[in-house]
């Protein structure tokens, strides 16, 4: 049985990963891609900057860059669950007919990978989105499993560990 993660002493007297920061080129363009393609809830919170959130109190400050970057690394990405798999083949489709518009580029392939079932993407700001079903709480299910050996969450047949998961 793998070791129950625990919060150990530490140094700094933390109570909440309360958010992640995401850069935007034109903050207008992206408020409307973050609420009308992606359904997240936006504020705006000067006037170079917004937050955004879905369905919990972890927020991303979404700040104004008008320079060029380098795309976001893949393994750097941001995940949105849905409930099911069919919900992300859904959204690769919609990934994939509105490009376009959104300024959608390097859309991967739905591939069942670390206990679920996902597709990356990046936006038009070039920031690296993954969608994936996942049960409810995320990976949280991951981490009640503890630390893990060997594979870990790459071994083959992961996902029969998820609480979701036919018996």
């Amino acid at each position: 049985m793998p070791e129950t993660a625990t919060k150990t002493r530490s140094v700094i007297k933390s109570k909440f990963l309360s958010h992640g920061t995401l850069s935007s080129r034109n903050l207008e363009a992206s408020r409307r891609f973050y609420e009308e393609f992606l359904g997240l809830e936006v504020a705006r919170t000067s006037p170079v900057s917004l937050m955004i959130r879905l369905g919990g109190n972890h927020v991303y400050a979404v700040v104004q860059n008008r320079r060029k970057k380098e795309p976001m690394a893949r393994y750097y990405h941001n995940g949105i669950d849905v409930e099911t798999d069919a919900d992300v083949d859904e959204a690769w489709r919609a990934c994939h007919e509105q490009a376009g518009r959104w300024g959608l580029h390097d859309i991967t392939k739905p591939v069942p990978v670390h206990g679920t079932y996902s597709f990356h993407f990046w936006d038009g700001d070039d920031n690296a989105w993954e969608i994936l079903s996942n049960p409810a709480g995320g990976y949280t299910w991951i981490f009640e499993q503890g630390d893990l050996s060997g594979k870990g969450h790459f071994e083959r047949g992961f996902r029969h560990k998820r609480p979701d998961a036919k018996k």
